[in-house]
């Protein structure tokens, strides 16, 4: 009879990242992340990122991490969500969803599972699986959150109606915060138990690099990046403005429009670059844009947290223009970031969003202080850390008599 060995300890270690991306590039950026840092360590064998993002086939993966590509859906403005394509309704998108996140994990039978932000998926969907594994008490599950999420109130209210503060008492063995206490922390507000917070691990935030080198522009130049670009216009539109009322602004912009932005807006924006006569020169997408951070004078960005470890990790003087719908989030990253000294927050009740302020702050960032001099090094442990979570805890799994 054959000898089941899919949780032998002698077996490579497998693991899988759950990144329901019903929008934009963030969680599956920050999953990419951690799946290269654990395989490239051999920390673990192989990994497996399971992502609803429509774009997933357009980024290069590193060696030993694959995705499987969930069906994607799409929030409506009146916060509801449909199908992307498959012309189904949301109950059997998320039923055709949760069966193949089931699937996967069943033939893959991973060590790990690190679900990222949603401790119960998109609309629940990660429950069955989570009950089962948590019965067979062969697969650790980690939940793992970014450093801000909402504001308390709002997040309380949010966790509570998902039953997400249950499943996180219920399920997981640790909590890993992608960022650091003492810059924010993203539990507050969360009735959380003691036992529970007794999990939680602040990582730091998750230090990027170039793995995939580019052609850059020679002369120097500053990079405009909305991140995915899905709620970018505002800030594109206000950048295109600057350079347009100052026909001296300086250095020229490199423009990346983020695969997101919607067809209609990008060619009102092309047409607008066109006339610029170089000094903004723009590109729609860019999977390695590691290498385009690394040599740009300065940066203005919005506050996604991607695009902020990018700033950090890549020392740059940097202008961010934080959303504040649908959440606050990225306007409370980036205020406390400027309140430390690593950025400079353009903020529409101080400063006005207008030209003349974007002037100003494009024109200040020569003089304005680097993220290292404030101690931005310090924060960009991330990746150590979870590594370190990541032995210890297929410490305890090989090892029963073992203390977490």
């Amino acid at each position: 009879m054959a000898t089941d060995t899919s949780h032998s300890p002698i077996r490579p270690r497998r693991v899988v990242l759950y990144s329901h991306d019903t929008f934009g590039l963030g969680h599956l950026r920050r999953s990419r992340a951690l799946a290269s840092a654990l395989t490239q360590s051999d920390t673990v064998q192989s990994a497996i990122i399971l992502t609803g993002s429509p774009v997933a086939g357009r980024f290069a993966f590193p060696e030993r991490v694959d995705h499987v590509r969930l069906p994607g859906v799409t929030k409506l403005p009146d916060g509801s969500y449909i199908s992307q394509t498959l012309g189904l309704d949301i109950d059997e998108t998320t039923s055709l969803r949760s069966g193949l996140i089931e699937s996967a994990i069943e033939q893959y039978a991973p060590d790990l599972l690190i679900v990222d932000k949603e401790p119960t998926g998109f609309r629940g969907e990660l429950l069955p699986v989570l009950e089962r594994l948590k019965a067979e008490g062969k697969t650790k599950l980690v939940l793992g959150l970014r450093d801000v999420l909402d504001e308390p109130e709002i997040l309380a209210k949010e966790w509570n109606r998902k039953g997400a503060i249950e499943a996180t008492e219920k399920f997981y063995d640790d909590i890993w915060v992608y960022g650091v206490k003492s810059v924010y922390d993203p539990s507050e507000g969360l009735k959380l138990s003691q036992e529970t917070r007794a999990k939680m691990h602040w990582t730091g935030y998750l230090r990027r690099e170039i793995n995939d080198p580019i052609e850059t522009p020679e002369e120097p130049y500053i990079l405009i990046t909305p991140g995915g670009g899905g709620d970018g216009k505002a800030m594109v539109d206000l950048v295109l403005s600057a350079y347009e009322q100052d026909p001296d602004l300086s250095p020229r912009a490199l423009l990346v429009y983020g695969p997101f932005l919607s067809g209609d807006v990008r060619e009102e924006f092309e047409t607008r670059v066109a006339k610029l006569n170089g000094r903004v020169t723009a590109h729609g997408f860019e999977s390695k844009i590691e290498a385009l951070f690394a040599n740009a004078e300065g940066v203005v960005c919005m506050g996604g947290y991607n695009t902020f470890c990018e700033v950090l990790s890549f020392d740059k003087r940097a202008v961010i223009v934080p959303r504040t719908v649908p959440r606050m989030e990225q306007w409370l990253r980036a205020s406390r970031a400027e309140e430390l000294g690593l950025v400079r927050m353009l903020d529409d009740g101080r400063d006005g969003m207008t030209p003349t302020a974007m002037i100003e702050a494009i024109r200040a960032l020569p003089s304005q202080g680097k993220p290292s001099d404030a101690g931005a090094e310090g924060l960009l442990d991330g990746l150590e850390v979870v590594i370190q979570r990541t032995k210890a805890l297929m410490t305890v799994d090989a090892d029963p008599s073992s203390s977490k």
